[in-house]
């Protein structure tokens, strides 16, 4: 874990088994270094499937006799440096107390599982924000603005589910930030910035509300093209964090299938709808050619 001075064992090419120590600072690159302990003897040994570290450890007194304890399982060495190991639940929540006179470890679980529950409030707001109510926004006033017996119902739907949303996404947003201060080390990079530019995009766009032109003013049709291209950015965007959130979360795969039939669903009924518009245009248009050419000659 990020900021451990370790003791980390692994079997070399040719299959020996060797223990080094590690000052934990970073997860891009992890080398052999000293660490803040003089460590006079060491050893490892692979004994059916298990790996053993022995160490003779020499603690200043002003530690005290209750020290933290971690431990990790990684999944791979390259070059003798080991790579950096999984971010589940089970390993956040390798971390203790052990009391060094008693010989007692002491396992705390308590704050990986409070980190752990706001991992997945995080996960289900941004959801719910950005995968949800979002491109359900965007297909009701793509499609039911055709319609003119729903004008204008559609509109107020629409704003209600992109306010509805940014609210929850901002949210979510929040509990993000909060946990990337209590994970110091760990960063998924592309997330964290695919939510930023997602809140800044939307806030430009729910604040774009109060500037929205008349129907008939020479500037409307520009302010559309801005409103619906953001749109479809925004909806593109948080498509693809959702699943990087996924990704991250790792939950069970009911959670990952089930959303995925959702989209599925919004996609079937997105394509029923453009069907359904299509063809209420174009006879809208034929109407209108028909009536054209009847008032040209007098019929």
């Amino acid at each position: 874990m990020f900021g451990s001075q370790a003791l980390i064992a692994f079997m070399d090419e040719n299959g020996k088994m060797g223990v080094k120590t590690f000052n934990v600072s970073s997860f891009e690159k992890i080398e052999p270094s000293k660490i803040d302990f003089e460590v006079p003897e060491m050893e490892a040994e692979y004994v059916e499937g298990l790996m053993k570290i022995y160490a003779r450890v020499i603690l200043p007194k002003s530690l005290g006799t209750v020290v933290n304890q971690v431990w990790q399982v990684g999944g791979s060495v390259i070059d003798g440096n080991p790579n950096i190991h999984d971010m589940t639940l089970e390993n956040l929540n390798s971390k203790g107390t052990l009391d060094l006179v008693k010989g007692e470890s002491n396992t705390n679980v308590g704050d990986g599982d409070s980190k752990h529950k706001k991992r997945n409030i995080h996960g289900i707001l941004n959801a719910v924000s950005w995968g949800i109510l979002f491109p359900v926004g965007v297909i009701i006033a793509r499609y039911l603005r055709t319609f003119e017996s729903a004008d204008p119902a559609w509109f107020y739907l629409h704003v209600f589910c992109q306010v509805s949303a940014y609210v929850i996404g901002v949210a979510g947003w929040g509990t993000g930030l909060k946990l990337g201060s209590e994970s110091k080390g760990i960063q998924y990079t592309n997330h964290r910035n695919i939510g930023i530019a997602l809140f800044c995009l939307a806030t430009i766009q729910v604040f774009a509300l109060f500037l929205r032109p008349k129907k008939d003013h020479k500037y409307r049709k520009y302010w559309n093209f801005y409103h619906h291209g953001v749109g479809y950015v925004i909806v593109i965007l948080g498509l693809i964090n959702v699943f990087k959130g996924l990704n991250i979360l790792n939950p069970a795969s009911k959670w990952r299938h089930s959303y995925i039939i959702l989209l599925l669903v919004l996609a079937g009924i997105s394509l029923l709808l453009e069907a359904s518009t299509w063809i209420v245009v174009l006879k809208r248009r034929s109407s209108k050619s028909a009536n054209s050419y009847r008032g040209q000659y007098g019929a």
